[in-house]
């Protein structure tokens, strides 16, 4: 018998659309973008493609390199990629990822552009972050109308066009942000970076930042302490003479995940920058930009989640042990059903979420406040979930999904990242407890949202009960803080799902979740669930 027989393997998943997830599609058209199906189909077939794959493969093999000088020993603060990072951002951009909502003025445009980011975000989630940063920058520019006027045109351009060269003869341009500095982390108000006026409406900036995100971006937007306070400014990486903006890159973070983008130690040696909005009111005006990461954030992890369930559903259907598929199995079943559970209240959250910042941007103030609420209480709670999920689905994998050809390493350490990136755990928690004292009609807001579900399901609205009394006591609220914001987005969750999930997803994200008929680890849920409906909802090839 030849020794090299290979049976009992998983055929490659590839050549399948990763868009075709009904969680997924269900929410596009229910938050008012089904118009966009088609380009989300197109798109997700080309990420389930083999030649998307291997993009995705490539940039990480190959990560960015830092090169601070050229063969002379000129300063040149440059950042070389893979091509296939480039090819990464092709589609992105071209497809509108980046910005197409601030170029569109349909209803549905923010809700169309978080579905295509969360299907192409599941090739490579790492060039996703200056595709985020890009959209988010917009709205912050804003506050300064001649800024936005200047840029927002080319920012929302759909041509990716990469290299240092002066921004208004760039057919498209590619945003990042600095805020974080190695004494402050997420206190910004620690920010020690200083501008100076230089009298031509710009600024020099002097300082260190120790996390800047896409550092080959056109342009930043950053924190510094103007004479009037702690400001926002525009940095352009050329200036409109034509010489490099003075930021230098100091080394590249050596990161647990997000192996394909670079992120950086800078500093800024009189830098010119353009301030943004009023000085004193730096937080104030980025705070725009961050929650529209935060929306990303939520959309990331949903993402994830999804890849891993797709994953550990094709694999345990085509593999075999005992006699029987892995997906036949009984305490296999249960836990894959546990992920497409969890995979599922993810993405119909993270798109109410999208339905919410569309409606938000044409004006409806309802639904800002809810968008203001519920973002605080979901970039906790969902990208908290991501790392025990990915640990799960690479583990239903076996030795085959601990191994890097898999892909599931890769999956597994990009997880925390949503969490601790536009504020950690702690930052996120507390943020949603800020909301709520700041602006109590935000949970006016929040209870209306939990109230369209009333009567619906009674763990509902035990559970409902049961936040409302957390609310109601202020006692030791801050140290309180993670379980009840965790119970406030389970709640947000199940509202989703009842309401609009498929009958047997939610028959179980109830019993589990909310009447706590459910374990610690995944695969832990009670007994009479449909447990093959809920898988089938993990597949993408059927």
């Amino acid at each position: 018998m030849p020794t090299h027989e290979v049976t009992n393997q998983v055929p490659p998943l590839l050549d399948h659309d990763v868009a075709a997830d009904p969680a997924l599609v269900e929410a596009l058209h229910r938050e008012g973008a089904g118009w966009a199906e088609p380009e989300l189909h197109e798109l997700g077939r080309l990420a389930g493609s083999e030649q998307a794959q291997e993009w995705g493969r490539q940039a990480n093999d190959h990560p960015p390199v830092l090169r601070t000088h050229d063969r002379y020993g000129h300063r040149i603060d440059e950042v070389d990629f893979h091509p296939a990072w480039h090819q990464l951002m092709t589609v992105a951009v071209g497809h509108g990822l980046h910005a197409a909502p601030w170029r569109d003025q349909r209803a549905g445009t923010h809700v169309a552009r978080a579905a295509k980011f969360f299907a192409w975000g599941q090739v490579e989630p790492g060039h996703s972050c200056p595709i985020s940063m890009t959209y988010a920058a917009v709205p912050a520019l804003r506050a300064t109308p001649e800024l936005a006027a200047r840029y927002e045109p080319l920012l929302a351009a759909p041509e990716y066009d990469f290299g240092l060269r002066e921004p208004s003869g760039k057919r498209g341009l590619i945003a990042g942000m600095s805020m974080t500095e190695k004494q402050g982390g997420s206190d910004v108000r620690a920010n020690t970076t200083s501008a100076a006026p230089i009298g031509d409406g710009g600024y020099t900036l002097v300082g260190h930042k120790w996390f800047t995100s896409a550092p080959m971006s056109d342009m930043f937007l950053t924190l510094a302490q103007a004479p009037g306070g702690l400001s926002c400014f525009l940095l352009p990486r050329v200036l409109p003479d034509g010489t490099r903006n003075r930021i230098r890159l100091q080394r590249l973070k050596d990161k647990l995940g997000n192996k394909s983008n670079a992120s950086a130690e800078i500093e800024y040696e009189d830098a010119v920058g353009y301030l943004v909005g009023e000085e004193g009111r730096g937080v104030r005006t980025i705070i725009e930009m961050v929650n529209m990461t935060r929306l990303d954030c939520c959309l990331g992890s949903a993402a994830g989640m999804r890849a891993g369930v797709v994953q550990a559903v094709h694999h345990a259907t085509h593999r075999w042990a005992f006699g029987k598929a892995l997906v036949d199995q009984p305490l296999m079943a249960t836990v894959l059903a546990d992920l497409v559970i969890e995979s599922e209240a993810a993405t119909t959250m993270a798109m109410r979420l999208a339905g919410a910042t569309d409606r938000a941007q044409h004006g409806d103030e309802q639904e800002t406040l809810f968008r203001r609420i519920g973002l605080a209480v979901s970039k906790y709670w969902l990208c908290k979930r991501g790392p025990a999920h990915a640990a799960e689905a690479l583990e239903c994998l076996g030795g085959n999904g601990y191994v890097e050809e898999s892909g599931m390493p890769r999956l597994y350490r990009e997880a925390p990242l949503m969490s601790i990136w536009e504020g950690s755990g702690n930052v996120a928690a507390l943020d949603a407890l800020r909301a709520m004292g700041r602006q109590p009609e935000t949970v006016r807001a929040y209870f209306a949202e939990v109230d369209t579900a009333r009567g619906l399901d009674p763990r509902l609205d035990a559970f409902a009960a049961k936040v409302r009394a957390e609310l109601s006591d202020l006692t030791d609220i801050e140290a309180r803080a993670r379980r009840v914001v965790e119970r406030m987005a389970l709640l947000l969750q199940g509202v989703q799902l009842v309401r609009h999930g498929s009958p047997a997803v939610a028959e179980a994200f109830c019993a589990s979740r909310l009447a706590g008929d459910w374990g610690v680890a995944f695969g832990t849920l009670p007994p009479g669930l449909d447990l093959k409906a809920i898988i089938d909802r993990g597949r993408t090839v059927r």
